[in-house]
C-alpha cells in the first residue's frame, strides 16, 4: 500500500481506527514506524469528553489509546488490511500534568516497547505546544 504520511485527512485517519463519531480522538497521522507514531488530535467544542472548554484526563486516555490504534491500524494498512478492533488492556501508568481546552492541538508520541501475539506495550507521551502534558504506559490488545 501507498504512504500517505503525514495526514490530517479525517476519513483516512478514521479509517485506520475501530472508533466512530462522536468517539474520535485522533486526526492526524504525522509519522509512523514500526516501533514508533505520532499522532496529533484538534479539540472540538462539541467533544464529549470536554467539560467547561477543558478536555477531561479521561479524554486524554482515550486519546493516547487512539494513537496506538492508529499505529496498529496503519500497520495493517500498509499490509493491505483491513484495520482489527481492540480495547486497553491495563494502563500501568497515567500522569497528566495539565488539561488542554478547546482548540489546543495535542500531539501524542507512541513508542512500542514490546508485541506478542496481539498484546503491545507503549509508553505515550502528549504534548501540548512541544511541552509535555501527560504520559502512560499502557497494554492494548488485538481481537
Amino acid at each position: 500500500m501507498e504512504n500517505k504520511l503525514p495526514t490530517s485527512d479525517q476519513n483516512f485517519v478514521e479509517s485506520l481506527i475501530p472508533q466512530r463519531s462522536p468517539f474520535v480522538m485522533v486526526n492526524e497521522l504525522a509519522e509512523y514506524s514500526e516501533n514508533h507514531l505520532i499522532s496529533g488530535f484538534e479539540i472540538k467544542e462539541d467533544n464529549i469528553f470536554v467539560q467547561n472548554g477543558i478536555f477531561q484526563a479521561s479524554g486524554l486516555i482515550e486519546h493516547q489509546a487512539q494513537s496506538v490504534a492508529l499505529h496498529t491500524g496503519y500497520k495493517y494498512y500498509l499490509l493491505g488490511k483491513d484495520a482489527p478492533t481492540g480495547y486497553i488492556g491495563a494502563i500501568k501508568s497515567f500522569e497528566a500534568e495539565a488539561l488542554p481546552k478547546v482548540g489546543d492541538h495535542l500531539k501524542s508520541e507512541v513508542t512500542i516497547l514490546n508485541e506478542v501475539m496481539g498484546v503491545t506495550l507503549v509508553n505515550i507521551i502528549t504534548k501540548l505546544n512541544d511541552i509535555e502534558i501527560a504520559n502512560s504506559q499502557m497494554k492494548t490488545v488485538v481481537k
